[in-house]
């Protein structure tokens, strides 16, 4: 029986690939909602290629360029998201929708018992104890998509996590890895788009040259795998090879290996728990690598590890604060307004000023973000000056 999916955030890195695979397993895996943001003329070529029952997508006058095909319901905004979320028929929804706006539909998605395929790390980052009290609550699974924590769920497998010493997120590094601080003062926006391992979006690029997406990643595995700070270790990997390990009680270490290939844990999550299935991606061989290194991650010099680790010890609403001062500063370092090593200042100074406080809805976590980001735009400019 073919599987019916939804994918938000369609247009974007992950959703094209999520189709590619769809591509792969034409007869497994039908397409019945896609979601995007303002690229129009990408969503309406998906649309006329995967025949989907609804498309969403962010405003409402876009929405009216994509009413061409007869019984083709489309959304916009949150409204639309959620729609395509929670589609009649839909086993698995993949959640690709970029910062925060993927939260809701996800908490939809949830609701109407749909399981998650999970990409967008804010979801668990911001609102983690939120979405997965109500994952627990309506017995649905989060099935991760991001390479570390797939390789992590698949070498888990069914094991309690009882059995478990260290769950091991490998990072690449970056582009660049080794610099010192002296050596940030002066980098170029193409320079940190230049990943030596992954294709990814800009957003995400950017925070893997900064190390903050393997404070996120940390982040989402404790929600993920119900494991504590004090059992999770981030390891530089430069090859990009071993993409997560889980070292359990009695000194065993079990790893996913593969090559650099975001389909491969997109395929993963879309068959889970079914059987795996072949497929004609490059496959991985250890004639191409003489050598892999391991080293300890420089948080001196790559600050924003540091500042998740701070966010997670303080829990409650902090981590909401890091990942929504991030994108601010983020974006303004994209748009040549920030220097590359004043992105952690802006982060830094937001979460000194932030009293981090329970949350027991959306809607707070919702005010706690807009309150961030005001505060960061405020220390972007500040800095920006200098």
């Amino acid at each position: 029986m073919a599987i019916n999916i939804s994918i938000l955030g369609s247009t974007g890195s992950i959703g094209t690939q999520t189709l590619s695979v769809v591509d792969e397993f034409k007869n497994s895996i039908n397409v019945v909602g896609l979601a995007a943001g303002e690229s129009i003329d990408k969503v309406r070529e998906q649309t006329r290629k995967y025949h989907p029952k609804a498309v969403s997508v962010k405003k409402e006058e876009d929405a009216k360029l994509i009413r061409s095909k007869k019984g083709l319901r489309v959304g916009w905004g949150d409204s639309g998201n959620c729609m395509v979320a929670t589609l009649r028929g839909v086993d698995k929804v993949v959640i690709a929708t970029p910062g925060l706006a993927g939260i809701k539909p996800t908490l939809a998605a949830i609701k109407a018992k749909k399981t998650i395929a999970l990409a967008t790390k804010e979801v668990l980052v911001a609102a983690g104890d939120l979405v997965t009290r109500e994952a627990k609550n309506h017995k649905v699974e989060i099935v991760p998509i991001d390479s570390e924590h797939s390789a992590i769920f698949q070498s888990l497998g069914n094991r309690s996590i009882d059995e478990v010493k260290r769950v091991i997120i490998t990072a690449s590094g970056g582009p660049f890895r080794g610099k010192k601080p002296k050596d940030l003062k002066n980098i170029k926006v193409e320079q940190a788009l230049a990943h030596p391992n992954w294709k990814m979006g800009r957003k995400i690029t950017i925070d893997s040259a900064t190390l903050m997406n393997k404070g996120f990643e940390v982040i989402e595995a404790m929600w993920l795998f119900g494991v504590p700070l004090s059992k999770i270790k981030v390891v530089v990997h430069p090859q990009s090879v071993i993409h997560s390990a889980v070292e359990f009680i009695d000194g065993s270490i079990i790893a996913q290996i593969g090559p650099s290939d975001m389909r491969l844990p997109i395929q993963y999550a879309l068959f889970y728990p079914g059987k795996r299935k072949e497929n004609s991606f490059k496959k991985f061989s250890f004639s191409d690598y003489s050598n892999l290194s391991f080293e300890e991650p420089d948080i001196a010099t790559f600050r924003c590890l540091g500042l998740a680790y701070k966010a997670i010890k303080e829990g409650k609403t902090a981590p909401a604060v890091l990942t929504a001062a991030n994108d601010v500063a983020v974006e303004a370092f994209l748009e040549e307004k920030l220097a590359f090593h004043k992105i952690p200042d802006v982060i830094e100074s937001v979460l000194s000023r932030h009293s981090p406080k329970r949350y027991k809805s959306l809607e707070e976590i919702l005010a706690v973000d807009s309150w961030a980001r005001d505060e960061a735009l405020k220390f972007a400019i500040k800095f920006g000056k200098r």
